[in-house]
C-alpha cells in the first residue's frame, strides 16, 4: 500500500510496536498501513461522522484487518480509556479543532505519550495552546503534496520554550532543521499576509468614498 507524501510523513513519526489511535481516521488508510507494515499491532480508528467511519470500515474488511483494526464512532480522544493506546494521531482538520480535542479530551491525554499533529490552518493557535499547555514540540516537518504545503507536528508532554513570538507562526523546528520548504511556506505566509492588507486597504477606501 501506497501512501500519499502527507500521509507517509505522519507514519514516519509512529515508533515500532506503538498502540495508536488514529483520530478523524478517514478511510483508515494510516491504520491499515501500519498494521500491514508491522509498526503497529492493534490501530483505534475513529470518526466523529458516520459517513466516513462506514469507508474505513469497507476498507478495513477489504483488507481483513478487522480483528487487528477496532473502529469507534464518536468525539475526539474521548473515545479511548486511559493509557490504551501510547500514541494519537489527529491530522487534517483545523488546528483549532484540534485543539479543542485535545482541551476536551484532557483527562486522556494525560495517559499518552506521543501526539502526531498535522492542523490544516491555524498550526499558530495550536503551537500556543501546546505550549502554554506543558506540551513539548519534540519535531517539525513540511510536505507537499500539490501547490499545497502541510505542517506536521509530533508532540509529547513537557515544558517548552519559545523565544520569540514568531516561532509560534514558524515552527521553531522547522528552522532548527532547516527544512527545504521552510523559505516556500515563509513566502506562502507573507503572500496571505499581503492580501489581507489589500482587502483591508480597498475597504478602507471604500469607506472614504461613503463619507
Amino acid at each position: 500500500m501506497k501512501l500519499s507524501p502527507r500521509l507517509k510523513a505522519i507514519v514516519d513519526y509512529v515508533e515500532n510496536n506503538s498502540f495508536v489511535a488514529d483520530i478523524g481516521t478517514d478511510h483508515a488508510y494510516i491504520p491499515v498501513y501500519l498494521v500491514e507494515n508491522n509498526i503497529s499491532k492493534k490501530v483505534i480508528a475513529s470518526d466523529v461522522n458516520k459517513g466516513p467511519l462506514e469507508n474505513a470500515k469497507k476498507y478495513v474488511d477489504l483488507k481483513r484487518l478487522s480483528h487487528r483494526i477496532n473502529l469507534r464512532l464518536g468525539d475526539g480522544i474521548k473515545i479511548l480509556k486511559p493509557n490504551e493506546v501510547d500514541t494519537v494521531i489527529i491530522a487534517g482538520m483545523g488546528g483549532l479543532l484540534i485543539k479543542k480535542i485535545l482541551e476536551e479530551g484532557n483527562e486522556i491525554a494525560e495517559t499518552i505519550d506521543n501526539f502526531i499533529l498535522q492542523p490544516m490552518i491555524a498550526s499558530d493557535e495550536l503551537r500556543k495552546y501546546l505550549i502554554r499547555h506543558n506540551y513539548k514540540i519534540i519535531d517539525e516537518k513540511l510536505v507537499k503534496e500539490g501547490d499545497k504545503i502541510y505542517e506536521i507536528m509530533l508532540v509529547r508532554h513537557g515544558k517548552d520554550n519559545i523565544s520569540d513570538e514568531i516561532y509560534f507562526e514558524i515552527g521553531e523546528k522547522l528552522v532548527e532543521n532547516k527544512d527545504p520548504l521552510l523559505k516556500e511556506l515563509i513566502q506562502k505566509k507573507l503572500r496571505e499576509i499581503e492580501n489581507i492588507l489589500q482587502k483591508i486597504r480597498i475597504n478602507e477606501s471604500i469607506k472614504a468614498q461613503e463619507n
